[in-house]
């Protein structure tokens, strides 16, 4: 009994000591259970080749908003399956910051197949385009009618136009604009700003 008992703390001992040894802010955050929890999650990630400061920032996230052990570990759970998915949708070499770009896309409701288009056409890092199309899903604007969009000035905007088109957009939504048709119209402006033939309707 005594032996069985020792090897239950050794076991407790040594899930505890690995999961501290996986970030400190968790240490600081998190109780023995759900810290070893989320460690196992961290540990599968990065044997995966997936960032895990998304992970930790998970984590804190529930811990700041004083949610139980079992939804911390559910929302982390959830988001390393979604940097899975936007990892297999970008491609292998994307970086860390794509693939949480990709994972807030996932999540607001774009299509993985649109995440690899946008990979094909676009030949800059997509961090400011996956995180424009994510605002604009997530202002209104139906995920099909934002991708669309986005994939339209994939190969020839900048960074910074990308940017300006999603600010016009929500500006158009906030005066009233139906947010379909604000993307529709700001789409063509921005594509004759960069010299691109605007879409047929």
């Amino acid at each position: 009994m005594l032996r069985r008992v020792w090897g239950t703390v050794v076991v407790a001992l040594l899930l505890a000591s690995a999961a501290r040894a996986q970030d400190p802010r968790l240490d600081r955050r998190l109780d023995s259970t759900t810290l070893a929890a989320v460690g196992a999650l961290m540990d599968s990630a990065r044997a995966a080749g997936l960032p895990v400061e998304p992970l930790v920032q998970r984590a804190l996230e529930g811990s700041a908003k004083h949610a139980d052990s079992d939804r911390i570990v559910a929302a982390v759970r959830r988001l390393a399956g979604e940097l899975g998915v936007a990892r297999a949708a970008l491609g292998r070499e994307s970086s860390p910051a794509e693939l949480d770009a990709g994972a807030s896309a996932l999540r607001a409701g774009v299509r993985p197949e649109d995440l690899t288009l946008l990979r094909q056409r676009r030949t800059q890092p997509l961090t400011v385009a996956l995180a424009a199309l994510t605002d604009l899903v997530t202002g209104g604007v139906p995920p099909d009618s934002a991708a669309a969009a986005v994939l339209a000035l994939a190969p020839r905007a900048r960074d910074d136009q990308i940017a300006e088109f999603r600010r016009a957009v929500e500006r158009d939504i906030a005066l009233g604009a139906s947010p379909a048709a604000a993307a529709a119209v700001r789409v063509d402006a921005t594509l004759r700003d960069v010299g691109a033939t605007p879409r047929k309707p």
